[in-house]
This record gives C-alpha cells, structure tokens and sequence, in this order.
C-alpha cells in the first residue's frame, strides 16, 4: 500500500460515479500526506465508504501519522473518541481538514500506526494499538491465502471502520487489484448495477449479510465476474455453511470462512472451501505465517500480525509492544482432521448482528444511569435485565434502557431486548447468572415494553421501532433520525415490506411522503405462504372429509408423517447443541400426548371407548393386525414414537457428528433403513399395519431429509427415493400418488401464493390440525350417517378444542415463567416455558 504510483494505470477504485487508476489515488493520497506536514501527529479518519474518506486515511498512513480510524455513521461514539484521545488532526467523511494544533500533544511511538475500537462502534476509549508491521503482513497473509490477483475486485459491502472491512482494501491494494467502493446496502439493486458495472469478484459479508443475501436470492444471480466469497464478524450457523458452499460450487464460486479478530489486525484462521461442506463448524487453519495452539482449553494465536497491545488512553500511544501472543478469549479445539473450532467464550464479549460488544463495558455504562442492569447476548440480540424492586416493573422505562443500551454498544435499538425482573439471577456462589439473564429475556421479552417485536406496521412506527425514537416527526428522513449502516438493512427490509417496493432514495424521503406511498399500494389480492402450512391444512380436511365419507381421498395422513419430519428439523434440530436438541423434541412430544390423552382417557373410562393399551399409546405395539377402533390414534402413536427415535439418535455423540459431516447423507440412511423394516425378513415387533409406527418411521426420516436438501441435485435424489418409497408404500395406486403429491410440493415449491381471502382459514386449519386429528372420532361417533353435518362439526369442534387448549397452556406458561423469574433470582436454574415452535414442529 506503500507505493500505489508502482501499479500505473490499473484500475484502483470503482465508484457509482467515478474510477480512479493506482497513479491518480497516488497523486491524491500524496496531496493529503503533504497537507499534514511532516511533524508526526495523531489523526482522527471518519471511516466512511466513500472515496474521500479512504483517500484521507491513506494519506494519513502514507505520511506516517498515526490514525486514530472511527465510525463517521455514530456521532456519540465518533465525538467520545475524540474526547478522549484529542487529536490534532480531524480528517471528515468528506475528506476535510480540521486542524486542530500545528504540532502534536502526544508522545507517539515510532511503531504505532493505526488505532481501532475494540468493540466497533460503540467509541469505548479501549483501542487496539497496529503497527505499520501488523497492517502490512496481515494483508499479505490475507492476499495469499484467497490468491488474490491484479485483476480482482472487492465490493465494500461492510464499513471502512470496521477491521474485517478494513482488511478487504488493505489485502486488495497490497497486490494491485481494485475497490468497488460503496455505502450501499446489498439489499439495494444499485449495488448490484455497481458489482456488475464493476467487474466484481469478491464480496464479504458478516452472517446478517447472508440472511439479506437469502432474501435478495443471490443463490440465483448472474454474476459471472464473482470469484469467491468470505464471511467472517461472528458464526455462521455450520448449516449455512454447508447451504452457501453448495451454491457457490453450483455458481462457480469458493466460501472462505474466517476467523479474527481485530486485535490481529483482522484475521487469524481460514476455512478453505475444499472443508466447507466437510467441517462447516470449523475455523480452519491458522493464516499463512500464524500460529494456533489450545492453552488451558483457550486458543491462543500467534504472529507477525498481533496488535502491540491496548491503549486505554493518550499516554499510552507511547507504549512499545505488550503483548506477544494474543489469548483470544474464544474456547477451542484442534479436530483429529487437524483444523480448529471455536467451542465457547471464556471472556464478555458477543456478536450482534456482525458488531462485536463488550458486554461489562455496556452494563458498566447503563449501571452509570443508576440502574441495577446485567447484559447478556447473542448473535441477534443484545438481552438486558433490570431490577425493578420495589418501584415494580411498570415503572421501568424500557424505552430509554434500550436507547443508553444502543449508544454505549453501537447495536440498533430494535436489536436489544430490556426486560424487568424482581432480582437479578445469581449462581449458588452468589455470581450473575448471565446463561439465566438471556433465557429470561429470551422467554419474557415478547410480553414487556422491551419487546424486539414493536409496532411497525406505519412507516413513522418502524424508524421509532428500529431507530430507538421516542417521536418521528413527519418530515422526518431516515437520515436526519440517524440511521447508521446497520440499521439500514433491517430498516430498508422492513419499509420494503410495508411499501411493496423501495424507492431509490427512500433514506433521505421525509416519512410524509413514505406514508403517502404506503397508503397508495394496492391491496394485495394474494400473500406468500410456506407450502407445508397449507398442505397441513388441505391434508386435515381430506382426511376428515374421508372419515366422514363425504369423499374418498386417503394418503395424506403419511404425507403429514413427512411434513413433521420436514419441521422437526427445522425448528428442534436447529439448535447444534444436544441439550437443547433434546429438549425441543421432548417438548414436542408432550405437546401431542397431553391433548390426545385428554380426549382417549375420558373417552375411554366413561364412553367405554377403545382399549386400555391405547392409553400409552401402546396399539402399534399391543394391539392386533386388523382394523378398528383401537387403530384411530395410529398417526399419533407413529408421530410420538418418531420423536423419541429421533431423540435417542441426537443423544449419541456418534450420531450428531454423523449428521454435522453428512447433513443429509445420514437421514437418506435412516430413511432406508427404516423402509427396509416393511420386509418380512425384519421381526418387528407388533402388528405390520400400514399405520404401525415402526412401518410408517421412514416417513419421519424422508421430512428431515427434504429439510436437508438445499442444492438442486439433492432436490433430485430426495425425489428419487420419495418416488421410490412414498410412490410403493401402500400398493394402492390412487393413495400412494396423493401421498406423493404433497411430498414433491413440499420438495420443489417450498413457499406458495394462495388468495388473501384463504390465508385466516388456512391459518387456523394449519394451526389446529392436531386437535382436529384428535378430537374429530369422538363428534364422529355422534353423527355417523350424516356426512356434511359430521365434516362440519369435526372441523368446527377440533378448532374450538385448539382454542380452549392453547389459551389455557399460554396461561399456565405465562404463570411458569412468572415463578421461573422469581427462582431465577433466588438463584435456581429457571425453568424453561413452552414453546410456540412445538406447535410449528407439528
């Protein structure tokens, strides 16, 4: 980066309005270096992705000044840092010089390069202290290890001030190759007009960016110009992973995952994307010239690129180097393959939304406003609990707790969650609690003014809901609110939502005129639904339709077999650790027993209806081979015992490796095995009815396969063994083609337009489609011999059953979580509500 002028006229810097070659960013890096004199001085970069901004930082560098780099989007952290450290010079976003003093006020050491937050933006006085060294190997170890080339061009999706920003310019302008430089969000179509225009063929992104990239569909776009992608700034769930390698082997570019931190400069380890689909939970190995070693359960990492150390104020600019090795604060692990995972944190730092926050450093903050807080979080969610006390939880202003919360962090307000409790939880040895802390928010948040769901449903709602603002005036613009580049995305999603499309320069249009537009859309005649909802719903009324013989359609009770495996997955599977795996399927299973018990027992001791073995739900396995009323429940019975098989499978360490390395090679396996069973060389226990639980298993394990499969030819073999299985199973042609209907729908058309008038009913029948399952042979046995009537009534009553039953379950929850706070602060473990997802599962 030193000699740009070396590159000539190769293309430097691509922006919506200009190109610069390197010889002209020379000429215009140098006029900034001679403007700051040669007296070495200390100078505040506003980092903005704008062509001013990286000039001025150049040139700040190029003269040997050392650069004091801060987020020109957050004004309080930006003026804190400024207090704090008193430059002498002031470099603007625009590329202006505020000259402070003509000399400088600080002893400075020859080493010392480059200052960057520890915690982004939250303009805590902790900076990293870089030296030129650090800056150059890091970006050479990065160069080499992606092979960037001359002809390479990095969009800047993240921002100038952020270390993992920063290094995708350092690592291209050290070998020649150029910038698509851009404050646009890649939820923008300008964005992508300028990566085309551009020729670009790296993009990095944070895992906020890959859920914006999913909504945008970048797995479908044309970019033949791309040549990899890298992710970094906090996990990516190794799912993901394993989805994003896929598509870039299908579109013809590599996944670098990578691992850093910024007080090494920017990286440390890298994912090659030969291991993506291999260890997807891996950080990989350590970068050219590094060095990874596990002490004491913690990684430690050393090289050429460790920060000299920390400076927590002027005087210490004047420091020589303090630390040798950099502990990490991340638990690890070295696999037998021989790459590294990150197992936990040792130390109270988190990720929210790509931002790193130092937890103590924000509930320090918030304790300053006289509130007795505790701050946990998560990728996602920064999570706040209060202690009301005596003043009660009423009198808690969520409202400005989430506001201090969002300047001291740098987190959107719509990011953080405050709840109130009596005491704060503690452990046995009388330590917070901070695992209880993110439960309780996490289980309480939804019903508090803390909520992280707020209105949003008016233009001037949704910048009050995202922006943290108590008032939105109506010639209001998102910027003059102070929206910042990370609540731009949620923001411009949102607004995309509420006015079907974007209009170009919506950032700067008063909420006036966003209103306006809002009110001319047009009523939408249709919504979009997932397509396994509406097969539950279509799948409940054929299939009380056929018992009531209004029709004759059977088949969609096995095709709802498959929609439960197909959810199971994705929602109590979604977690990687066994814990909590077990947990949601336990709970998922109680969520089916307790209401077909309460309907099967009563029917039975005072009805005299079915058996006792169908009591323990015991009929696939007590009862005998012919059909009956004992046989009515044989769905549950099959759905139950699923989710135990499933929950004996995830606690077996051999098995959850099996599925983290073959996500959908081991339940094609299952799916297999399990349809084998059907033969008679296999001596299954109980009767072999076509609803015996252990003969309808491979159902369970075809879903989870399907929720498995996200590449086109993993569409395809999913298909194949579908047709195979699901097409055969019965033997009667008309059944097994229903049933193979809603399993190819389920497969190739994943989300669905059905008419807004359906979307309530279809809603409610998705939603309710157990109690109806369960309920409709008792109204049934009350008006056999009239069809309509009886298909009615099933219906009307299972909706009602549901009604009754999941308003009385919310209110023992909220009583459970009510006392579950109250042990928490007696320091017991709290006890965990149920579930809304129980309800998807199904």
């Amino acid at each position: 980066m030193r000699d740009l002028a070396a590159h000539g006229s190769a293309r430097a810097v691509v922006t919506e309005h200009d190109t610069l070659t390197y010889a002209e960013l020379a000429r215009r890096v140098d006029a900034v270096a001679e403007s700051l004199g040669t007296t070495r001085r200390l100078v505040l970069v506003e980092g903005a992705n704008h062509l001013e901004s990286l000039i001025g930082y150049l040139g700040a560098l190029a003269g040997g000044h050392v650069v004091l780099l801060v987020p020109s989007d957050s004004e309080p952290a930006r003026e804190t840092l400024r207090a704090a450290y008193d430059p002498d010079v002031v470099i603007g976003a625009s590329g202006a010089l505020d000259v402070v003093r003509e000399g400088s006020a600080h002893e400075l050491h020859p080493d010392l390069a480059l200052l960057l937050s520890t915690s982004g933006s939250t303009g805590s006085p902790k900076l990293v202290r870089l030296s030129w060294d650090n800056l150059a190997a890091n970006a050479d170890q990065i160069a080499t290890y992606l092979n960037i080339r001359e002809t390479d061009c990095a969009a800047t999706t993240l921002p100038l001030h952020y270390c993992y920003g920063l290094s995708v310019v350092h690592s291209h302008l050290s070998r020649g190759a150029s910038i698509a430089l851009t404050d646009l969000s890649v939820v923008d179509e300008c964005f992508w007009n300028l990566f085309r225009a551009a020729r670009a063929t790296t993009l990095a992104g944070v895992p906020y960016t890959f859920e914006l990239l999913e909504r945008v569909r970048f797995g479908s776009m044309d970019l033949p110009s791309l040549r990899y992608v890298t992710q970094a700034g906090g996990r990516l769930d190794p799912e993901q992973v394993r989805h994003w390698a896929e598509v870039g082997q299908a579109r013809g570019w590599d996944l670098f995952v990578m691992y850093g931190q910024t007080e090494a400069t920017a990286r440390m380890a890298y994912l090659p994307p030969r291991l993506a689909l291999e260890q997807p939970a891996s950080i990989g190995v350590p970068v050219p010239g590094g060095s990874l070693e596990v002490v004491d359960g913690e990684l430690v990492y050393s090289g050429p690129n460790v920060m000299l150390g920390y400076a927590d104020s002027p005087a210490d600019l004047a420091l020589p180097r303090t630390v040798e090795r950099l502990r990490t604060g991340d638990l690890g692990r070295r696999t037998e393959a021989g790459v590294y995972e990150v197992t936990g944190r040792s130390s109270r730092f988190t990720k929210v939304l790509g931002h790193r926050i130092d937890l103590d450093q924000v509930e320090r903050g918030l304790r300053l406003g006289g509130h007795d807080v505790r701050c946990a979080g998560r990728e996602g969610l920064l999570a706040v609990t209060v202690a009301a006390g005596e003043v009660g939880p009423g009198l808690v202003d969520h409202g400005a707790l989430r506001r201090s919360a969002a300047r001291l962090s740098g987190a959107p307000p719509s990011a953080i969650a405050v709840v109130a409790v009596p005491e704060q939880p503690v452990r046995a040895n009388g330590k917070t609690d901070y695992a209880a802390v993110l439960s309780l928010v996490e289980q309480l948040r939804d019903r508090t003014d803390g909520s992280a769901t707020a209105r949003t449903d008016t233009v001037a709602a949704l910048y009050a809901a995202a922006l943290g603002r108590s008032q939105v005036a109506p010639s209001s613009t998102f910027v003059t609110l102070g929206g910042d580049s990370l609540s731009y995305v949620e923001v411009s999603i949102r607004l995309e939502q509420l006015l079907g499309t974007l209009p170009p320069s919506w950032h700067v249009t008063p909420v006036a005129e966003l209103e306006e537009a809002a009110a001319r859309r047009p009523a939408a005649t249709h919504r979009t639904v997932e397509t396994n909802v509406w097969l539950r719903a279509l799948a409940i009324v054929l299939i009380v339709g056929t018992h009531a013989d209004v029709f004759v359609l059977q088949g969609t009770a096995h095709a709802l077999l498959v929609l439960v495996g197909y959810n199971v997955v994705r929602f109590a599977l979604a977690s990687e650790r066994a814990r909590d795996r077990l947990r949601s399927l336990a709970r998922g299973a109680t969520r089916v027993v307790l209401p077909t018990l309460a309907v099967v027992v009563p029917a039975h001791l005072f009805g005299g209806y079915y058996e006792t073995r169908n009591l323990f739900l015991a009929n696939w396995l007590l009862g005998e081979e012919r059909l009956g009323p004992p046989w009515r429940f044989w769905f549950i019975e099959a759905l139950v015992v699923a989710l135990v098989v499933a929950m004996g499978l995830v606690a077996v360490p051999a098995v959850a490796r099996a599925e983290r390395r073959w996500p959908l090679g081991l339940p094609l396996a299952l799916t297999a095995l399990a349809f084998t069973l059907r033969l008679p060389l296999f001596p299954l226990p109980g009767p072999r009815m076509q609803g015996s639980a252990l003969v309808v298993l491979f159902l369970f394990f075809l879903g989870w396969s399907i929720a498995r499969a996200s590449t086109r030819r993993q569409q395809w073999i999913v298909t194949a063994v579908a047709v195979v299985s699901v097409g055969t199973f019965s033997g009667n042609p008309a059944r097994d083609l229903l049933s193979l209907a809603f399993v190819l729908l389920l497969i190739w058309k994943p989300l669905s337009r059905i008419p807004v008038a359906l979307v309530p009913v279809v809603q409610v029948l998705a939603a309710s489609s157990l109690y109806v399952y369960v309920i409709h042979w008792q109204v049934l046995e009350h008006l056999w011999g009239a069809p309509v009537p009886a298909f009615v009534a099933s219906l009307a009553v299972g909706v009602g059953y549901w009604w009754v039953w999941t308003n009385g379950v919310d209110a023992v929850r909220r009583g459970v979580s009510g006392l579950s706070a109250g042990r928490s602060a007696a320091g017991r473990e709290p006890t965990i509500g149920l579930s809304a997802d129980l309800l998807r599962s199904y």
